[in-house]
C-alpha cells in the first residue's frame, strides 16, 4: 500500500515557515511533489534544503510569491505544472499577523495589507486553482487556512477576525460552486499554534503558555496542522468539502476569551497600533498611542 499522495502534486503557499513547514514536509512523506511558495525566500529556500536532505530533491521547488498579488499566484500555479505536470492540492495558507491596535486607531492602509494577504490571497488561490483542476478534469482539493479568530468576536485582533471570517464563508460558498467538477474546497481553523508566526523570536516561552491556554494539556504545533492538511488533501475526504475543521485542543469547545486569557492582546487594553507582518522579511510598523 502506498503513501496517501502518491502520484499527487500539491501547492503550499506560506510553505517556508511553521504550519506551512510542517505540511510540506508532511505531504514529501506522504508521497507528493511539492511547490514552496512564500514571500521570503531565505527560508523558503531553507525548507528546499531540509527536504532535499531528507531525500526530497527531486520532489519540491520554491518561488518567491506575494499571494495578494494575482501574477504572483498564477506563476506560482504555474510553477507545479511546469515542475510537475499538474495540480492536485492547492493549500492556500500564507499569513501575517496584520493589523492590531483598537479599532478606532487601525489605518486603512493597515487594513488592506491584512485583507489582502488574508483574504483576497485565499481567493485568488482558489480562484486560479479551480480553472487548472477543471482543465485537468480529475477533481482536487483546495484548503484554505482560517482561525478560530474568525468564529468569535474575542479570538484574535479585529482585522485578522474578519478576514479568517471571510476565509470561512469563502470556504462554504466555493465549495458548493465547485462541487460538480469534484473539486473540494475545506478549511482549517488553528487555535493557538506555536509558531514563528504566532510567537516570534520567544516560541518556547510561547508553547508554555499555549500549553496552558485550551483543555488539552499540551501546546499546538504545526504538525497538528499538517495532520489536518493531509487528511483534508487525501482521498480519505473525498466526501469531506465546504467544511472547516477546528484544530485548537478544545479551545472554542470551552470558548476562546482571548481577552481573559491574553490580556496583553485586548486591542482595548493596547497601547499600540499598526501592522505586523509575520515571516515575511519585512519589518513591523507599530507606533505607540501614548507618545
Amino acid at each position: 500500500m502506498g503513501n496517501r499522495l502518491d502520484e499527487k502534486v500539491a501547492v503550499v503557499t506560506g510553505g517556508a515557515s511553521g504550519m506551512g513547514r510542517s505540511t510540506v514536509l508532511r505531504f514529501l512523506q506522504e508521497g507528493a511533489r511539492v511547490v514552496v511558495a512564500d514571500y521570503n525566500t531565505e527560508t523558503g529556500e531553507q525548507v528546499v534544503a531540509e527536504a532535499a536532505g531528507q531525500g526530497f530533491a527531486d520532489q519540491v521547488r520554491f518561488i518567491k510569491t506575494d499571494v495578494a498579488n494575482e501574477a504572483d499566484i498564477q506563476a506560482m500555479l504555474a510553477c507545479a505544472a511546469d515542475a510537475f505536470g499538474r495540480l492536485d492540492i492547492v493549500f492556500n495558507n500564507a499569513g501575517v499577523g496584520g493589523a492590531i491596535g483598537p479599532l478606532t486607531e487601525t489605518t486603512v492602509e493597515a487594513w488592506d495589507y491584512t485583507m489582502d494577504v488574508l483574504a483576497k490571497g485565499v481567493f485568488l488561490g482558489i480562484k486560479h486553482a479551480a480553472r487548472i483542476m477543471r482543465e485537468q478534469r480529475d477533481g482536487g482539493s483546495i484548503i484554505n487556512t482560517a482561525s478560530i479568530a474568525g468564529l468569535s468576536g474575542d479570538g484574535g485582533p479585529l482585522v485578522y477576525s474578519a478576514a479568517k471570517a471571510a476565509v470561512i464563508s469563502l470556504t462554504k460558498s466555493s465549495a458548493v460552486e465547485l462541487a460538480p467538477d469534484k473539486i473540494r474546497v475545506n478549511a482549517i481553523c488553528p487555535g493557538f499554534i506555536a509558531t514563528p508566526l504566532a510567537a516570534g523570536d520567544r516560541l518556547q516561552q510561547a508553547r508554555e503558555r499555549f500549553a496552558g491556554a485550551q483543555p488539552w494539556p499540551e501546546h499546538g504545533d504545526g504538525d497538528h496542522i499538517a495532520g489536518a492538511a493531509l487528511f483534508l488533501a487525501s482521498d480519505d475526504a473525498r466526501f469531506v468539502t465546504g467544511e472547516s475543521i477546528i484544530v485548537d485542543g478544545g479551545l472554542t469547545a470551552a470558548g476562546p476569551e482571548l481577552s481573559k486569557r491574553f490580556p496583553r492582546s485586548s486591542a482595548r487594553d493596547s497601547n499600540v497600533s499598526g501592522i505586523t507582518k509575520g515571516t515575511t522579511g519585512e519589518a513591523p510598523e507599530i507606533r505607540r498611542l501614548d507618545e
